[in-house]
């Protein structure tokens, strides 16, 4: 035992085990390809252990544990079929999907969330589109009766039953998306996954109840780390939870055994067996964060130790942690907020001293929901008002080398701070504000065609000046679902158009223009104009329709410009022209057509216009040789006549289509 403490105690076995960590990963990650799938495409059926899932309106998501891990989407037909599922499933319950196996896709536009990957990196590689459903065994797995308990506990918890869920079990999907992505601006947004917090704070209440019963330490920690065994499990081993749980359950060991272990040795050989485990968790946002703060609060805990109050430990513990998770918030966010420093100071407090500790009293009685419900909506609604001040700073999205140099600037300017030095902070914020200012200092010149599915949306940008030509918007074919679609919070504006600007850096657009009022064209509009600057918008010539008209009544509130039926537009030093014939009888002719010339390249794109429009512009402009031409109306057959396509004679032509859509576009003749 005592070879072993000289062993532990040395600095060196951690250099060497960092070593083997990063020779081991690297061969894992890079050489060998130890994720593989068990399965077969085609198999039809699928038996395994329910694990999770999740109803959103008639839509169910559910994973199982067959031989690997599967994710499942179905529909329910009925409101009866939903609630017998509601009441006959339970977690661990053995079930039987019947369905077609399909491989994720990657991520089709630059930048953007890549869920293939996701899930290859969560060791899931198939997803299951569920035609029947039913249970073979119901569940006889005490962990997953404990965890059915605990469900079952916390909805009986009327109004904060979402939260009792993060804060507990360390699921926060049933938040509102608008709601953590407001956390998320503010820079707040960890607070609200389970992590060192929770785990340090519901141990220590167990601790102090252990210790009434006068148990010696040994016996207290070992209870304790069975305890969070346990926990881990019922938060599905989220990787924040493994990490700090491992980490509490060594430093335990370390104290009761008196290794006499340094933190920052017990941390590193936490992270250490956590990767040597599974390497592919290097890829999780959420374990990235949490290791390197907790990496960082360790080595510079003399920084916090030295301050004289609580509230001065508590804003250089918020400066750390927010300076040190900058460069993982860029590369995977593009946006910091300049004020989550002091942010942090009105959060942290209300959630670890209220919040929190609410949540665990109103799981154990529910009649504390409304006190807990009060602060909730407090927190939303402070949350709601601080976004309103915009606070955030949108960066282009680094390259991982500039991630590891900030990295080194931000270590060499902690160290600079024990020593009341501030080289390197000067150093930090000059590296910041070039890169904030990235697009100022340079004259890209570039076209992207966003992948929107069965819709158009086209960014130009041109010496820091932008314009995106058409919003797409996903069709409903039900009327009286058609508004409540586009408000649906995972639309293409939250979850493409808006990310994608971000992660090139711009935080406005100059204009945004409508090539025509179809709701696949500008369905998005009026999201895009709530959630991110707009300047100018531009409409076709003709009436305008409901979905337009809508639009403006935005716009008008918003005091936002609109132009319709132009037949130039300067952007910078470039112009875009609109080939204006005459007004028709149908909207589709009635698209902006729009010519530009960029870095000597021809540009058009068509909107939807038909045959009868491009046979006008044929006869009344004299445009030939086309670099890029936007197809119009998605190939349909009543668009891009072979006269038009021999005179413009396009080098390149994009057809924005949705994969397998109902129309059958493009069409080939």
């Amino acid at each position: 035992m005592k070879k072993l403490k000289i062993i532990l105690q040395s600095n060196y076995i951690y250099y060497l085990l960092i070593l083997i960590t990063l020779i081991s990963t690297i061969y894992n990650l890079s050489i060998t390809k130890t994720n593989k799938s068990k399965y077969n495409k085609n198999i039809e059926n699928i038996e395994g252990i329910l694990t999770e899932y999740h109803i959103d309106g008639d839509h169910l998501t559910l994973e199982i544990k067959a031989l690997e891990l599967i994710n499942g989407s179905y529909y329910f037909k009925t409101q009866k079929e939903k609630n017998n599922f509601i009441t006959d499933f339970n977690i661990g319950d053995r079930i039987y999907l019947a369905g077609e196996l399909s491989s994720p896709l990657k991520n089709t536009n630059f930048n953007l969330f890549n869920y293939k990957d996701y899930l290859y990196n969560n060791k899931t590689f198939y997803m299951i589109n569920i035609k029947n459903i039913k249970k073979n065994k119901h569940n006889t797995n005490i962990l997953y009766s404990i965890k059915n308990f605990c469900l079952k506990r916390i909805d009986k918890v009327t109004n904060s039953k979402y939260y009792l869920k993060a804060f507990i079990l360390g699921d926060n999907k049933d938040i509102s998306l608008n709601t953590r992505k407001n956390y998320q601006k503010l820079g707040i947004s960890h607070l609200f996954a389970v992590s060192g917090m929770h785990v340090t704070l519901l141990s220590m209440i167990i601790i102090k109840l252990l210790k009434k019963l006068k148990l010696n330490d040994l016996s207290t920690y070992i209870l304790v780390s069975i305890f969070l065994c346990l926990y881990m499990f019922l938060t599905g081993f989220s990787p924040s939870v493994v990490r700090a749980s491992l980490f509490f359950i060594l430093l335990s060991f370390n104290k009761v055994f008196k290794l006499k272990l340094r933190i920052i040795n017990v941390l590193i050989l936490t992270i250490c067996l956590i990767i040597l485990y599974n390497p592919f968790i290097i890829y999780n946002i959420g374990f990235l964060f949490s290791s390197v703060i907790s990496v960082y609060l360790v080595i510079f805990n003399k920084l916090i130790s030295d301050r004289k109050n609580y509230i001065t430990k508590l804003l250089m513990t918020s400066f750390i942690a927010i300076i040190t998770s900058i460069p993982i918030s860029l590369y995977n966010f593009s946006e910091i907020n300049y004020l989550s420093i002091i942010y942090n100071l009105l959060f942290v407090p209300l959630i670890t001293f209220i919040i929190f500790p609410l949540s665990l009293i109103s799981f154990i009685c529910p009649i504390f929901d409304n006190i807990l419900y009060f602060f909730i909506k407090l927190m939303e609604d402070l949350s709601i008002l601080l976004n309103s001040f915009n606070t955030c700073l949108i960066f282009i999205k680094p390259p991982l080398i500039i991630c590891f140099i900030y990295y080194i600037l931000i270590t060499l300017a902690l160290i600079n701070l024990i020593n009341s030095k501030k080289i390197f902070f000067i150093v930090l914020v000059l590296g910041l504000i070039l890169h904030y200012n990235y697009n100022n200092l340079t004259k890209d010149n570039y076209l992207i065609a966003i992948d929107v599915s069965q819709g158009d949306s086209i960014l130009l940008y041109t010496n820091n000046k932008t314009a995106l030509i058409d919003t797409g918007g996903k069709v409903t074919f039900n009327k009286d679902e058609k508004w409540k679609k586009r408000k649906n919070e995972s639309n293409i504006t939250n979850s493409i158009l808006i990310p994608l600007l971000k992660s090139y850096g711009i935080n406005k657009l100059n204009y945004l223009v409508l090539s025509h009022g179809d709701f696949d064209h500008m369905g998005e509009a009026i999201n895009l104009v709530e959630n991110f600057k707009v300047e100018n918008v531009i409409f076709n010539c003709g009436e305008f329709n409901d979905l337009e008209k809508e639009l403006i009544k935005v716009l008008d509130k918003k005091k936002i410009p609109y132009y319709s039926c132009i037949k130039k537009l300067n952007i910078d030093s470039n112009k875009l022209y609109f080939l204006q014939t005459k007004e028709y009888d149908n909207e589709n002719d009635n698209s902006n057509v729009i010519y530009t010339e960029i870095n000597g390249y021809k540009f058009m794109f068509m909107g939807d216009a038909g045959i009868d429009k491009e046979k006008d512009i044929l006869e009344e402009y004299n445009i030939s040789n086309i670099d890029v031409l936007k197809v119009g109306h998605h190939g349909s057959k009543t668009s891009s006549s072979e006269d038009f396509i021999n005179e413009m004679s396009p080098k390149y032509s994009i057809i924005s289509v949705g994969k397998n859509n109902r129309y059958g576009h493009p069409k080939i003749v």
